[in-house]
């Protein structure tokens, strides 16, 4: 790739990744965890969501997983070639085997899970050398802004269960 090209997917990564942002927020808004995520497909967003485990009752209502079902609901398929998926945060294993079972063909993450990572912070699941399915992944796009969404909904839980530890 050119110069000129690594900039402007440069560009379009971080622009996404706003996007993936602002679901986020709404996640955190519905007291979730907030992690969003984004499904592209030729420059257009063909699925997203954010955490939704609390709301639906379902452990498995990752934002990823909740963008990929959008996403294979609106183009009627559950293989998701020349796609790419943008969320906030790295993929736990759960999130990462769906990825390769959707057949999506990038990632792209913001923050580092050091405690739940399977793009190679914990685990390696994507790209593993005996899976048959391979994307390509990009880190650490707005990594700074996808971790601080995470701190600031984990610290001002933290400040409010000790309100109401003061409060009994």
């Amino acid at each position: 790739m050119q110069a000129n090209t690594v900039d402007m997917r440069s560009q379009d990564d971080a622009a996404w990744m706003e996007q993936a942002l602002e679901q986020a927020r709404l996640g955190a808004q519905l007291g979730e965890v907030p992690i969003g995520a984004l499904v592209i497909r030729d420059g257009e967003i063909v699925g997203q969501g954010h955490n939704r485990n609390l709301l639906d009752n379902d452990p498995t209502a990752h934002a990823e997983i909740v963008a990929l079902r959008d996403a294979a609901k609106r183009l009627g398929n559950h293989r998701l070639g020349g796609c790419t998926v943008y969320a906030t945060i790295e993929p736990c294993a759960m999130c990462a085997g769906a990825l390769i079972h959707a057949r999506i063909a990038r990632l792209v993450y913001g923050a580092s899970d050091p405690k739940a990572g399977a793009a190679g912070s914990i685990l390696q699941v994507l790209n593993h050398p005996e899976l048959n399915h391979k994307m390509e992944v990009a880190p650490g796009v707005l990594a700074e802004k996808c971790s601080e969404i995470l701190q600031d909904f984990f610290r001002k839980k933290r400040e409010s269960a000790a309100i109401d530890q003061v409060d009994k």
